[in-house]
């Protein structure tokens, strides 16, 4: 038979079963700190790889690189390498096995929470990862042959660094975008080509975004806001002015040499490649070209759908995932987008039928002239004090309120970009805060009011510098930032839009003007149809293979009957798959979640207690949310 030992009290009282009882203790101390040892090692790692593989991302992310353990480093801006998918795609493979297999033993709440969204987050890349040239960097409305020059020009110079890292970052654009170049020539070879279409959108912003006689004049965008910040880091750092001549010279030398010339290879390179395979896009066995060719009036070479492709449902499920963060098939997607859309029609409806005066040109006008605001800054200041109520105070830690500017986008990027934008701060640098206004897509001041609550105020500029704050206070790891859930970061700026039709409807009720508020509210109410219609568009475009002149006919019953609009709608949806779900989805999303808030808090919820979990738990997909709402206090 075998022995078992048995540890008697009295052995505990003496030495033996002291030394004893102490090895069993640190024993089962030191598996959870090794844990969240190993956690911090893993996540500081991946972290700093990160940031040194990339420097323009970092830049964005970190005002201060020393500060997060990153010595010295090579100023990259990292494009397209053939051949590195399947490499890639095994290191992905790794990393997902590792933050799955790690234990939350010894880790605290964020912590746990963390290696939980990295698994998640990293699991999904790894799906779409396996599909590929699916992707498309150069779409004409997001891609970076358009962003690239305005995260440029925006580019902080802190320290003379800096002004070095942006000059060696500027050299490199070239390679970058042939590169890209590269990318779409084996896109096209794979069977999934640029559209024609959208190749002569992408080729015009190429001619358009930067041209030798804006150079040769001094006054393009590029010139003009490097010459602002390096006179500014003469002022505060005292560099010498022969240096400051000497960078503005070098970077006028750079975007003549290097960019511009870079723009042109990559028209010409888009053209050839329009020739090679664009007619066969046209005429290809795919039905859906077919019938968009036998069915008249639309361009038998537009973009079409991924659903159109081997694997192009599939990798719209996953895409769906990353960019709404909502777990839900595309199938129930479209059923509550369906029941979404009858409540919004239904309501517009019933509030025609009770204030029939809200649909009268004359309503807007009246909206209009009340207002009393013109100025964004007097806007943002108006919507600050209408959300302190309802929203948890940004003066986390003892810091100091965020600074806002408010600048115009260029007359040569306001074709190519959205009304309005706002530029995420560093982790470590949250005082100051841009928002870029395009004025050519700003009709009116009721729009601009609502579209800075969406990109400011409670919306894109409060819920980032909240969460990087709330994060940073309570020790949260950096590589929490990494992680992008477009459907948490829309989701709220338009949910937050929404509150401000409110808020705006309350503004013109204190001014006497009640009728007025009925058409914002109507305004309110035909926003969220449309973007409800929009949401359901895309997966119909995406997921069932609808053609342009199928969507068309849908347009029509909701009262859009020109061809054109149609087809620019098509276009628009088809070049920017998830992009609407990404907003309205994470808006219905946040909608459901704050009524499970409700179920589970009874008479003790308020809005700022559901806001505040909201953006306590920082970026996330919805699920998470879900979960980590059942034990919030």
């Amino acid at each position: 038979m075998k022995k078992h030992y048995k540890l008697t009290w009295r052995q505990i009282l003496t030495g033996t079963g002291l030394l004893l009882l102490f090895a069993i203790l640190t024993l089962l101390l030191s598996g959870p700190r090794r844990n969240e040892e190993k956690f911090q090692n893993a996540a500081q790692e991946l972290f700093c790889q990160e940031m040194i593989h990339n420097t323009l991302n970092m830049h964005y992310t970190i005002a201060h690189p020393e500060d997060f353990g990153i010595g010295k480093y090579e100023a990259r801006l990292p494009g397209y390498v053939p051949g590195v998918g399947e490499s890639q795609q095994e290191e992905l493979e790794k990393q997902v096995n590792f933050w799955k297999k790690m234990s939350d033993c010894g880790l605290d709440d964020q912590d746990a929470y963390t290696r939980k969204l990295l698994a998640l987050s990293l699991e999904n890349s790894l799906k779409m990862q396996s599909h590929s040239y699916y992707d498309e960097p150069l779409s004409p409305a997001s891609g970076m042959q358009s962003q690239l020059p305005i995260l440029l020009a925006e580019y902080t110079f802190r320290t003379a660094g800096d002004v070095e890292d942006y000059l060696t970052l500027l050299s490199q654009s070239g390679e970058y975008y042939d590169s890209l170049l590269v990318y779409e020539q084996e896109k096209a070879a794979a069977g999934l080509p640029m559209s024609q279409s959208t190749a002569r959108k992408v080729r015009q912003q190429c001619r358009q975004i930067l041209t030798g006689e804006s150079l040769a004049q001094g006054n393009h965008f590029l010139q003009t806001t490097f010459q602002e910040r390096i006179n500014d880091l003469y002022i505060r750092q005292g560099i010498d002015r022969k240096t400051a001549l000497s960078a503005i010279h070098r970077n006028n030398e750079l975007l003549s040499s290097v960019l511009l010339p870079a723009y042109k290879r990559l028209d010409q390179g888009l053209s050839r490649l329009s020739e090679q395979y664009g007619a066969g896009v046209g005429s290809s066995d795919n039905p859906y070209d077919n019938i968009q060719k036998e069915s008249g009036g639309f361009d038998n070479v537009l973009p079409r759908g991924l659903a159109t492709y081997p694997e192009g449902q599939d990798y719209y499920r996953q895409l769906l995932i990353a960019e709404t963060g909502s777990y839900r098939p595309p199938e129930e997607l479209y059923d509550m987008l369906k029941n979404q859309l009858l409540y919004e029609l239904n309501t517009l409806r019933q509030l025609i039928a009770e204030h029939p005066s809200c649909a009268l040109p004359s309503a807007q006008e009246e909206c209009l002239a009340a207002f009393p605001y013109t100025q964004p800054l007097q806007m943002l200041e108006d919507l600050q004090k209408r959300m302190s109520g309802d929203f948890p105070s940004l003066a986390v830690g003892g810091q100091q309120l965020p600074t806002v500017t408010v600048k115009t986008v260029s007359d040569s990027l306001a074709d190519y970009t959205a009304p309005a934008f706002y530029l995420t701060p560093p982790l470590d640098d949250t005082s100051a805060n841009v928002i870029y206004v395009n004025e050519k897509d700003m009709p009116n001041v009721l729009e601009l009011y609502t579209t800075l609550a969406h990109e400011g105020y409670p919306g894109h500029l409060y819920q980032s510098v909240y969460s990087r704050r709330y994060l940073a206070e309570k020790g949260t790891a950096p590589v929490r930032q990494l992680l992008s859930y477009g459907g948490y970061q829309e989701g709220w700026a338009l949910y937050v839009e929404f509150i401000a039709y409110d808020y705006a409807c309350n503004l013109l009720g204190e001014l006497g003007q009640q009728d007025a508020s009925w058409y914002m509210q109507a305004e309110k109410t035909n926003r969220s149809l449309l973007l409800c219609l929009y949401s359901l568009l895309d997966l119909m475009i995406h997921y069932e293979g609808a053609t342009c002149e199928q969507i068309a006919a849908v347009l029509d019953n909701f009262g859009i009957d020109d061809p054109d609009a149609a087809q620019a709608i098509y276009s628009y949806i088809a070049e920017e798959p998830a992009n609407y779900p990404q907003y309205y989805v994470g808006y219905l999303e946040i909608l459901e979640l704050k009524e499970k808030a409700r179920a589970q808090w009874g008479a003790d919820y308020t809005d700022l207690r559901f806001h505040t979990f909201f953006l306590n738990m920082g970026p996330s997909d919805f699920t998470s949310l879900a979960d980590a709402l059942k034990s919030f206090p």
